[in-house]
């Protein structure tokens, strides 16, 4: 199902103020949590509206702290993740801002849901299920690379046009669904796969910075970008890398071919985003986070711009009014689709 025809539920409350450093009354706070649902593998988008504006502002799910980022008249956003194996259970929201002589301090719970993935049954070579030993160290090596690439994100968002997908052909394995190689059951599939015929150019999906243009052995020719922020695209299974590690590859750049290589049955392209250490859906990130732009080269509007002028199909989840002195929450429900 496409997201923009997606149900979507929303939730609305007031809430207070958790804590200050300073006595002077808190300045005004609205909170807004994005998502398409509030389930394992999905990108949320925090949107923080001061009456007064801060000088920083910082947001923790998951011991998982955010820089967030200011996007003009008081407003700030996070990008933060629910990883493909969080649990389902009750979890809170941190937020430390910045304004004026006074720190903010909240704490603001949130429910994760259930969500049940598919199964998916795929034959390959058995040196990608069972790899020889010859290549235990190349494996650990690599793992290594990949592990210290996503530990290091640039400080500040690298990008300002929304986000687009990489190939034009449609997606057609799904994000979150069990790997079963050869009748051995592997790790969840935490990308997304297009059909796109080999020797297709690959777009990056958002302007980042090439952490990694290698050969991996499971994945093959791969590039990671930085998007910064603790966001990162990972392309995989190219048949050519056209960018090397240090490059800035703007949105919408050619980042290489379609390919093969690697743990496949045949040529596709494989996007994984990780946000904040998370494994996240990347079809989140065009639901949330997408704009009008293909990868044809069109003029692109900012994010901002974008979420500002799309459908009402705004994936709210909830929304909240903090003052203080403290106040009892009062919440109300709706649903629309």
């Amino acid at each position: 199902m496409k997201a923009s025809t997606r149900t979507v539920c929303s939730v609305v409350f007031l809430l207070a103020l958790g804590s200050l450093t300073a006595s002077a009354r808190a300045p005004e706070v609205t909170i807004d949590l994005a998502a398409r649902a509030m389930t394992p593998g999905e990108l949320v988008v925090v949107t923080l509206t001061f009456a007064t504006e801060p000088s920083s502002v910082q947001v923790g799910m998951f011991n998982h702290t955010t820089r967030a980022f200011d996007t003009g008249a008081g407003t700030w956003k996070a990008l933060v993740g629910i990883d493909l194996d969080q649990k389902p259970g009750a979890y809170a929201l941190s937020i430390d801002a910045r304004v004026g002589s006074a720190t903010i301090h909240h704490a603001h719970s949130f429910a994760v849901a259930r969500k049940t993935f598919p199964t998916r049954t795929l034959d390959v070579s058995p040196d990608f299920v069972n790899p020889p030993a010859s290549v235990a160290a190349r494996i650990a090596r690599e793992a290594e690379l990949v592990r210290d690439a996503y530990a290091h994100s640039a400080p500040e968002r690298l990008w300002q046009a929304p986000f687009t997908r990489p190939v034009p052909q449609a997606a057609n394995s799904r994000f979150g669904q069990r790997s079963v190689f050869n009748g051995q059951e592997r790790n969840r599939h935490s990308g997304t796969d297009f059909a796109s015929p080999e020797g297709t150019p690959i777009h990056a999906p958002n302007t980042g910075r090439v952490v990694v243009a290698d050969n991996l052995f499971f994945s093959g020719n791969t590039v990671i970008l930085d998007h910064g922020l603790g966001v990162f695209s990972m392309l995989a299974h190219l048949s050519r890398i056209d960018v090397h590690a240090g490059d800035m590859a703007p949105v919408g750049s050619v980042i290489g071919l379609v390919g093969a290589t690697g743990r496949v049955t045949g040529a596709h392209l494989h996007w994984a985003l990780r946000v904040s250490g998370a494994r996240v859906d990347s079809m989140g990130a065009l639901a949330l986070l997408g704009g009008p732009a293909t990868v044809t080269g069109a003029v692109l509007p900012t994010t901002d711009e974008a979420m500002k002028s799309r459908p009402p199909r705004s994936h709210a989840i909830r929304q909240a009014v903090i003052n203080a002195p403290p106040a009892a929450p009062v919440a109300e429900a709706r649903r629309r689709n």
